[in-house]
């Protein structure tokens, strides 16, 4: 199991400029934001604007903060999420614009390159969990909380990245809230 600590973490500019992001893990290591295998990021979205385009991505987002944000697609779909909305999954490279609902919020994004990888997000809450990826990696991002995963100790905003076929065993401590990433390859 790697540990990594939310002061270890990235900041960079976004690919349109509009804000930053946080980026958590990357893979392969240092890669830019035009040749990632996958993606595991947190931004501050601070103003309504379009989102970037990742050609060949699928990207899941997650309310972390805030009231929410209002998705327009460009071929008209609409969608909005808040904290209390399941992570939602589309890809990245389809025109859209964000709306934020009412102030600030802070999303969790995960993305994987199309045809190579697939991804999803699981939100978890309070108790203990015992989860494990059957392919690939499982990622662990906690949010809120202290976390007992394996017996090490996660802060929010730490993360933990476990191999193949290793259980996590998951304990919040007064709650708390984490997020439960599978990346598989194809």
């Amino acid at each position: 199991m790697r540990i990594i600590r939310a002061a270890d973490c990235k900041v960079m500019p976004w690919k349109n400029g509009g804000g930053t992001t946080t980026e958590i893990a990357v893979s392969p290591e240092g890669a830019s934001l035009s040749d990632f295998d996958w993606r595991i990021s947190m931004a501050h979205v601070g103003q309504d604007g379009p989102f970037s385009s990742f050609p060949g991505i699928d990207r899941t987002l997650s309310v972390l903060t805030g009231n929410g944000i209002r998705l327009a697609f460009g071929d008209g779909e609409t969608v909005a999420l808040d904290r209390a909305t399941a992570p939602f999954f589309f890809a990245a490279d389809r025109a859209v614009d964000g709306a934020l609902v009412d102030g600030a919020i802070d999303d969790l994004n995960v993305m994987s390159r199309r045809g190579a990888w697939s991804h999803s997000v699981e939100r978890l809450t309070g108790g203990a969990h015992e989860i494990a990826a059957e392919r690939g990696l499982l990622v662990l991002v906690a949010r809120q909380g202290v976390w007992q995963v394996n017996g090490t100790v996660l802060a929010a905003g730490d993360s933990a990245v476990l191999e193949i076929a290793v259980k996590a065993k998951l304990v919040a401590e007064n709650g708390g809230e984490l997020f439960a990433i599978r990346l598989s390859p194809l």
